[in-house]
């Protein structure tokens, strides 16, 4: 622990002493704590203000990052809002086409069948006309 000098009663007075200069006084009558600064650590008030400083810095930050997060939180729920939506209208339209088949019979499958193989000709057959 730091020494205390004994001769400054600015020291000496109260069971609290710092080396910063700070000493506590109870006083007898009320619950009070008294204070006094010594002269020599004049520099504790721009101390105080550079911290009441990063203090505002740190708020306005904070204040920054609520900003933000709510935006982001309105946002997220505009999003999930319209992926219900779209998935409400493909299951309605997934309804809707599988009834289609259902009701007009699976003449659809042969169609793609019979395309592919159409393609697949015309695909074969242009590549044998190249090769020549």
């Amino acid at each position: 622990m730091a020494s205390v000098p004994r001769g400054n009663s600015a020291y000496a007075s109260g069971p609290f002493r710092s080396r910063e200069g700070l000493s506590s006084r109870s006083n007898t009558q009320s619950d009070q704590l008294q204070l006094r600064v010594d002269p020599i650590h004049g520099d504790l008030d721009e101390e105080i203000d550079g911290l009441h400083r990063k203090v505002s810095q740190l708020k306005n930050i904070a204040q920054e990052i609520e900003s933000e997060a709510r935006f982001q939180n309105g946002f997220l729920s505009k999003l999930e809002m319209t992926m219900i939506k779209a998935q409400a209208g493909v299951k309605n339209n997934m309804k809707r086409l599988n009834r289609n088949v259902m009701q007009k019979g699976s003449n659809h499958v042969m169609h793609v069948i019979i395309f592919g193989l159409l393609c697949f000709f015309i695909v074969y057959l242009l590549s044998k006309v190249s090769r020549r």
